[in-house]
């Protein structure tokens, strides 16, 4: 089968679940035949991902959320607002993302949470079926239970989940856990992990290790490394127009995001430090690191209750990272969330084959 994949392009997670499922399909036999990426101003496209994607790769503009002035949580509402500025060009993005679809004829429209492939079939409603991939859909699950204060916000996060799968034909939700139930056209899977992370050599370093989606941490994070001077730190971020490695102080390094490097960092680390990202929790799970997750906005904050529900760390408002450390003798090491990652590559694998025969009984009950 023909497979075209349209992607949100902010943060490093929804890249690696690309360049994972990728070499899933391939290895299986088909065909990815374009990947679309939707970028903004604020962000730039990592390196590990183009150079390794080897597919024809077209970029559109896409809304992100917006960063505060200290370049640190991302207010919501001025995000919409902001994005609601740039609706001609969006609407550029919607045309252009279905006249790739009409020009590439795929079987199937695999959507990773990209809003405007979203709209564009619940304007449109191109003929290949659309699959939505992401772990936000678990929270549309009874599985997930949002225990937080902002559940406006969550309200409105599952809202925007909605319009990022409208007239999806199925919606992949990733989960921390093992959960054989469907919710209507919500199948729960593992996690994308890719094979530089499954085999990955593991051991346990003195550093803790660490990524920023926005780079107003960074000053938090030198003014922690004054008070721990023994306590070396590699962080990574995306950060445009900077060197592939800053020292703000002796003992902290702030590494432009590599793939090789980041994950070898990672398992060398004896714990882990994030804004609240799924994946990278992922990937610091399966090599049983305990993490410290600091939410910037209500996605990340409804990742870190899953990720806390499966005991993989403690979180906080700011990145104290002695709560890290304290945490660090407490930490169990577990090898189930690794059984259920394992299982990946057969059940999303067909999940995705079934489409054809699922989508031609659909169409012939219309």
């Amino acid at each position: 089968m023909r497979y075209l994949f349209v992607v949100q392009g902010e943060g490093r997670g929804h890249f690696t679940q690309v360049l994972s499922l990728k070499s899933m399909l391939e290895r299986n036999g088909h065909e990815v035949v374009s990947v679309m990426v939707g970028c903004s101003a604020k962000r730039v496209l990592p390196d590990f991902f183009t150079k390794k994607i080897n597919t024809g790769l077209i970029q559109f503009q896409s809304p992100n959320f917006l960063p505060t002035a200290k370049g640190k949580h991302s207010p919501l509402l001025i995000s919409i607002l902001y994005n609601i500025l740039f609706l001609p060009v969006y609407i550029r993005s919607l045309l252009t993302i279905r006249k790739t679809i009409k020009d590439k004829r795929p079987d199937v429209v695999i959507n990773f949470y990209e809003l405007m492939c979203g709209f564009t079939y619940g304007l449109f409603n191109p003929e290949p079926p659309m699959v939505s991939i992401a772990h936000q859909y678990y929270f549309m699950t009874p599985g997930f239970e949002y225990t937080g204060n902002n559940r406006w916000q969550f309200r409105l996060l599952n809202f925007y989940s909605g319009l990022t799968s409208m007239n999806a034909l199925k919606m992949l939700a990733l989960s921390f856990r093992k959960e054989d139930q469907r919710f209507g056209k919500i199948v729960v899977v593992p996690p994308l992990l890719r094979n530089e992370v499954l085999n990955q050599p593991v051991s346990d370093g003195d550093y803790i290790h660490g990524y920023m989606l926005n780079s107003g941490y960074a000053a938090e994070l030198t003014e922690w490394s004054l008070k721990h001077f023994d306590q070396p730190i590699h962080f990574f971020w995306d950060k445009k127009n900077v060197d592939e490695t800053v020292m703000p102080t002796a003992n902290l390094t702030l590494h432009k995001l590599s793939d090789t490097l980041f994950l070898r960092y990672m398992a060398g680390a004896k714990a882990y430090a994030t804004t609240g990202g799924f994946e990278s929790v992922c990937e610091a799970m399966y090599m049983q690191k305990p993490v410290l997750m600091v939410p910037t906005h209500i996605e990340q904050e409804c990742n870190v209750m899953d990720a806390m529900r499966s005991r993989a760390g403690v979180t906080s408002a700011e990145f104290h990272l002695d709560k890290l450390l304290k945490f660090i003798p407490e930490y169990t090491k577990t090898m189930e969330f690794n059984y259920w990652t394992r299982t990946a590559e057969t059940l999303l694998v067909s999940e995705l084959t079934r489409l054809e025969t699922e989508s031609s009984t659909i169409f012939a009950t219309m």
